[in-house]
């Protein structure tokens, strides 16, 4: 019987740690839109140098991105991983 109490409290922290996990997709967000506004920004005060602008701003955003990248595979694990399997 205690080991199933222990099973709902294992699992329980899974689904709280995935939430917590998710928590890290704020940060991508904010750097992409501030990125996306100096990109924004330079071309307007520079046009000719758009291509090079845009370029440099999208692989700055994927960068960015890959932390909530991270957080979304940390919180799938968590979820559907079952360790009492």
């Amino acid at each position: 019987m205690v080991g199933r109490e222990g099973t709902a409290v294992v699992l329980a922290a899974s689904a709280i740690g995935a939430g917590l996990a998710m928590i890290a997709g704020i940060g991508p967000g904010i750097g992409q839109g501030y990125a996306a506004g100096k990109g924004s920004e330079a071309v307007g005060k520079r046009p000719k140098l758009q291509s090079q602008i845009i370029r440099a701003m999208l692989l700055g955003q994927a960068v960015a991105q890959t932390t909530g990248i991270y957080a979304l595979i940390i919180a799938l694990i968590l979820l559907f991983v079952n360790i009492f399997f």
